[in-house]
């Protein structure tokens, strides 16, 4: 019988929630039925990791709210993964979600 040996083999997959992955700045644009709770619960998503947007604009026309949220520090695996957490939040008729890098740092020179 042979011995047993330690065998160093490469992951199978990458490990996308690894904090040495690259983050960058995320936007959100969000169309639900406009519901007096759904904003504390979109962003409850983030507050529950802990992070905080840079930017959050909400929008109400007649019955639907526009919602965008602008947040840096996100890796792009985690930021789909909270973008199908809103997907599933009742009353969400659609949520995209884009890199904002470019947008972002535009309007931060704008300001500035």
């Amino acid at each position: 019988m042979p011995h047993l040996e330690a065998v160093n083999t490469p992951p199978a997959r990458a490990d996308v929630w690894h904090v040495g992955n690259a983050h960058c700045c995320v936007r959100y644009q969000l169309l639900a039925e406009a519901e007096p709770d759904l904003l504390c619960r979109a962003l409850n998503l983030f507050a529950l990791q802990c992070l905080t947007p840079e930017q959050v604009h909400v929008q109400r026309q007649e019955d639907l709210l526009e919602i965008e949220i602008v947040i840096d520090g996100l890796s792009w695996h985690r930021a789909q993964v909270i973008a199908e957490k809103l997907r599933n939040l009742i009353s969400v008729c659609s949520v995209d979600l884009q890199t904002a890098d470019a947008a972002w740092a535009e309007a931060t020179q704008a300001a500035s």
